[in-house]
């Protein structure tokens, strides 16, 4: 791989808080995201995976505040889980940076029926950024036959204002290890690589 290459994964949001105190409780933690950082650095790409702050009541300008303490060029790679692919296209959108990649996983861009009507909508409600393409070498999205509720409306907002790559798998639900059933995730890895 090019030794410039850098890759930063942004994780989903739980819908519930999570422990402050031990950190594998974060749902986050238990699914391909450790695992798809271990394989990059074993590979010698440098990936950082960023904890945003209370993502299960998700603030765009606290993430950005966050995620702007890493470098992002024209050789990152960029990785989203669900609320993560809303915080980075919407970041992409409004800084207008160049990068490598861009790679959304099960992206999502409704807010949930279980949330108050203002607690999400919040930080969905934004408009994509449809000349983000034209800063970005190549984009891939994954999505499953069985996402949950959501899932396909979202993907197809995503789909529908940048195009890329659609990536379908079956069985996958929303790319979490109680729908996938294990931690590894090689077709998110050979789509890095």
């Amino acid at each position: 791989m090019d030794k410039k290459i850098n890759c930063i994964i942004v994780h989903g949001c739980p819908g519930t808080k999570e422990s402050l105190i031990d950190i594998s409780e974060r749902t986050y933690y238990k699914h391909w995201i450790p695992w798809i950082r271990e394989k990059l650095l074993d590979m010698g790409v440098p990936t950082q995976t960023p904890l945003m702050p209370e993502p299960w009541v998700p603030d765009y300008e606290k993430f950005k505040k966050e995620f702007e303490k890493y470098k992002v060029d024209e050789n990152t790679i960029l990785i989203g889980h669900s609320c993560g692919c809303a915080f980075l296209v919407r970041w992409l959108g409004d800084t207008k940076k160049k990068i490598r990649k861009l790679i959304l996983v099960a992206p999502w861009k409704v807010a949930g029926n279980k949330e108050p009507i203002d607690l999400r909508t919040r930080f969905y409600n934004y408009s994509i950024d449809e000349t983000i393409p034209s800063r970005v070498q190549e984009i891939v999205m994954f999505t499953s036959d069985n996402e949950g509720p959501g899932g396909p409306e979202s993907i197809k907002m995503y789909n529908d204002a940048l195009g890329g790559k659609l990536v379908t798998l079956p069985g996958r639900g929303h790319f979490i290890l109680e729908h996938m059933g294990t931690v590894e995730f090689p077709e998110l890895l050979e789509q890095v690589i």
